[in-house]
Order: structure tokens, then sequence, then C-alpha cells
């Protein structure tokens, strides 16, 4: 496999790469540049943030779980790239100095990195920005403060790359790597996808860098999808909202900042900026797993999930593509193409409960989308994530809503439904019982939010 990209402000071909070769391990082992840590090797802790910029900007991400053929074409920045030519400090990391935001020095560089890239970006959501960042020593203060002090400095001329023209280049697979394909389009992805029904699909790699990285699997056939542009798309028309199975998780929290406050307040917890940039919607949905959090929400606004095979186009409701754990309706060389949903009144909201509150996996997440005409339920969906072996919608709750008073009338109601539509497990996050307590909980702060009280806990104070 050939690649190309910018590192450091330096041009690099590379003949030959493996395809699973992450950029963390290519960096440290091949290239000696170690400033960029392996913490967690799992997209967590941030240590291995580096700055990565195409025609879309730039963007932190995991080193750890990205792989080289991704970069193809880009511009990488590591923390060896943010001081300038001559030796130079960046603004972010002159104030951390200062600022005595450094103590044991591990995780600095990939909080330089993250600074660095908010700095370039204008991005003064300094909490967000950093959320992907973890440091056992400071308390995060002075990293804060750090951050603040850096706000108006100037970007250094040295951090405006512009990365190669990847779609003038040849694509990263040639004839010596014969199992490794990088489609541009959705009509090439689909004939190489029936055609090698048992390749690996990697979009932004969050789940199945982790394959390689914790579980030590090869991957003896992969098709990379981050090059067909055609699955990026977003289409809001009058009556629907398309999202292509490749939309990055930012731009999906960007669109429902728009429509659905509560589902992008979701995402802006569910991940971090650097996961963020990188994990895409149909990944998420794909993976089927039963604590994803996309898709609770996106059943409770009814969505409708489009898959492909060769020519053939199949829709169904997403609830129906959960089977069993571990089992979606997906045939073996069909590819999830997007998920689309009506446009509505913004009824919905979406819980995420889970031990850490930012970039910590659900123990229960639950979406609420309650219609109430005239004080009474006239329709109702609501569906949760770590209530089952998959996403599952709680149908009998739903009929025990409707036609009832929307009052505590409507929860008293439902309480005997619950237990008809799921029989949660115990396990390490949460028993079973705490689960189907906090669901019932769910449904009443859902009440108690549209009666106007604040319920969230950034929002109550005493």
């Amino acid at each position: 496999m050939d690649i190309t990209f910018l590192l450091n402000g330096e041009s690099v071909e590379l003949r030959g790469v493996s395809p699973t070769v992450t950029l963390l391990d290519w960096l440290r082992e091949t290239r000696g540049l170690t400033g960029t840590k392996e913490g967690c090797n799992e997209g967590d802790c941030g240590a291995c943030t580096v700055m990565v910029t195409d025609e879309s900007g730039a963007r932190p991400l995991n080193a750890c779980i990205l792989f080289l053929p991704q970069l193809h074409g880009k511009a990488i920045r590591t923390v060896e790239g943010i001081a300038g030519p001559d030796g130079s400090l960046h603004p972010v990391q002159q104030a951390m100095i200062e600022h005595h935001g450094s103590q044991c020095g591990f995780c600095t560089p990939g909080f330089i990195v993250s600074m660095a890239c908010a700095h370039l970006n204008g991005d003064t959501n300094h909490d967000d920005a950093l959320a992907g960042n973890l440091c056992r020593c400071t308390g995060y203060a002075p990293i804060i403060r750090a951050a603040e002090a850096a706000e108006k400095a100037p970007v250094p001329f040295w951090m405006n790359d512009v990365p190669p023209a990847a779609e003038g280049a040849t694509a990263p697979t040639d004839a010596a790597s014969p199992d490794v394909h990088a489609p541009e389009t959705s009509d090439a992805l689909a004939e190489l996808y029936a055609r090698h029904p048992n390749a690996t699909l990697i979009a932004g790699a969050t789940d199945v860098g982790l394959w390689v990285t914790k579980q030590m699997r090869d991957l003896p056939e992969v098709i990379f999808l981050n090059r067909c542009r055609d699955l990026q798309s977003v289409e809001v028309s009058d009556t629907t909202i398309r999202i292509g199975a490749g939309v990055t998780m930012d731009s999906v929290l960007t669109l429902m900042r728009e429509h659905h406050p509560s589902f992008a307040e979701m995402v802006r917890r569910y991940g971090s900026a650097q996961v963020r940039a990188a994990a895409t919607i149909g990944g998420n949905i794909a993976n089927g797993s039963p604590i994803g959090d996309n898709p609770p929400a996106l059943v409770a606004l009814g969505a409708t999930l489009h898959l492909r095979f060769r020519e053939t186009h199949r829709e169904m409701p997403l609830e129906d593509f959960y089977i069993d754990y571990g089992k979606q309706d997906r045939h073996p060389g069909e590819f999830v193409e997007a998920v689309s949903f009506p446009r509505q009144p913004n009824r919905l909201r979406v819980y995420k409960l889970s031990k850490r509150f930012d970039q910590d996996i659900s123990a229960v997440c639950g979406a609420f989308n309650i219609i109430v005409d005239d004080g009474v339920v006239s329709s109702a969906r609501v569906a949760f994530g770590g209530m089952a072996g998959i996403p599952k919608r709680a149908i009998h709750v739903e009929q025990a809503l409707i036609g009832q008073r929307w009052t505590d009338e409507a929860l008293i109601a439902a309480w005997e439904a619950w237990h008809k539509d799921f029989t949660p497990m115990s396990d390490m996050r949460a028993s079973a019982d705490y689960r189907l307590t906090t669901a019932r909980n769910m449904l009443s702060r859902y009440l108690l939010e549209d009666l106007g009280a604040d319920v969230s806990v950034l929002e109550v104070t005493p």
C-alpha cells in the first residue's frame, strides 16, 4: 500500500505499508517521534492526540486507533511539530509553562496538541475541547487557565498546513496489496463489497481500531470508506433529514444542535472531540452495540435505515435492523448507506446515564419523543440502549402512555408496562434493578422537564 501525507510540514511517501499499522506505532517505532504517547491504546485518554488537517479543516484525532491508510493526502502534526521551525514555542506551550499546567508530563503532549488545534480553530470551549485528554496530576485547573491565557494570541504561521491534494493522488492501494481497498464512491464500494463480502469495512476505526490494538486480531481483507465522499453528505429537505453513513459524529453534533438539541448534548458527552472527529454515524449503527447511544435517539425519531447491495437499495425502520445481540438484518455484501428521519417538532429528549459524565459508556440511555395534544398523550416513541441485548423500543410503555393525561397519571399507567418491555441484565456498569428504576425515572424527568422544571445536573443549583 502506497500513501502520501505531510508530517510536521514535511512530505512523507510510504511504500508497502501494512493497512492496519496505527499512526501511533509508526510514529514511535519507525519515525522515532516518541512525544506521542501510548496510554490506554483505545482512544480514551488522549495521550496519543495528533492534529490532522484535510480539506475540511484541522481536528484532533487519537493516533492509537488511526490506521496509516486513513492519512493519505492529509497533513499531520504531532507534539514535535507544534513549536516553530526555529524552536519558538506555540502560545499554548508558553502558557502551559507559565500556568504550571504540567506535572509528571506524560499527558502533556496530548493536551498541547488538543489545545493547539482548538487555538487554530478559534474554539474557546475548553472543557469540551479537552474532554478527551485525561490527567492524573493537575486537577485540570492550571491547564484550563493556560488555554484561556492563549486564546487571543495569533496563530503561528507554521500551523497553517496545506495538505496534499488527495483527490489527485493515487488511491492508497496497489497490486502489492490486493486485499486492501479504498473505493472513492458508493457505487465502487457496492460492487467491491459484493465481490468481497468478508472484508472488514473501516470508516473512522474508533471501534475496529480496538480489534487490532486490544484483541490483537488480524484483518486479512479491509475496505477503507473514508474516500467515499458521497457517503458523507447531509440532506435537509422540508420533510426529511437524511444523513450519509460516512458523516462523522462532530458533523452530526452540529446538525442536531439546530434540530434536536437534546440529541446533540448526548453526542457531546458520549465521545471526545478526538472520537467525534473520526467516528461515523453509519459505523455506530452497523456496529449493533446494545449500548450504542445513537440508535435509541434515532429510533425515537422514527428513523429509516437505508441499506445497499450492488444496485439494490433496501429500507427498513431502524428498530427492525437489530435482531438479537450481535445480530443485525444485513445480508453479506450489504452495507449501511444512510439513515433518515422525518422533520418534526422538537419533542425529543435523550438522557444518558453513565458513571463518568463525559466520554463514558452508558449504563442506560433513554430517548423519548412524546406528543401531547390538549393535555393528553396522542403518540409516543420511547427507545433505550443498555436495557436489552439490542437497542429496543418500549412498545408496551408507549401503548400505556397514549390516551393518558400528561401528568403523574401517565407515569402510574405505564408503571407495570416496563416489566413487559425489558428484563435488563446486571453487569459491572449497573444492576438490573438500577437500570429498570432509572429508566422509569427518565420518563419522570421528561414529564418534569416538559412542565418547566430544571432537571439537568448542569442547571440545578442549591
